[in-house]
């Protein structure tokens, strides 16, 4: 884990950390090509310069979101945003169901949109392939 996460990670507390904890172990061990930092201030992992996944706590629980995520086959995702995102929403580290997030972080390796450059680009987005 980058050491701005484990710093990240550091001043969580109670059910929030249990479940971010439990997040970056999934992360890091299926994406273990990404880089990871703390972006716009919250745990972020890039392919190649490319946001995939990244989790952030809310009033709600802790959301985790994926940037390809509408594209994704297998379900259990939320639409979020205008673009291409979708997420999931977890109260307790019991809810982070393992096999199923393992399965999205697989997809989000195969499944990208060209996030890294969205200015460049005007806004539009274009599948990788």
């Amino acid at each position: 884990m980058a050491p701005d996460i484990r710093k990240y990670h550091k001043a969580l507390k109670g059910e929030t950390k249990n479940i971010c904890d439990v997040l970056a172990k999934e992360i890091a061990g299926v994406l273990t090509k990404a880089e990871s930092k703390v972006w716009h201030g919250h745990p972020v992992w890039f392919l190649e310069g490319n946001p995939i996944v990244g989790y952030a706590p809310r009033k709600k629980g802790v959301t985790l979101l994926f940037w390809s995520g509408q594209s994704f086959t297998t379900p259990g995702l939320k639409k979020e945003g205008s673009f291409k995102a979708a997420q999931a929403v977890y109260v307790t580290a019991v809810d982070v169901k393992a096999t199923l997030l393992r399965k999205w972080l697989r997809e989000s390796k195969k499944v990208q949109w060209n996030y890294k450059d969205i200015v460049k680009n005007k806004g539009k987005l274009s599948r990788l392939p």
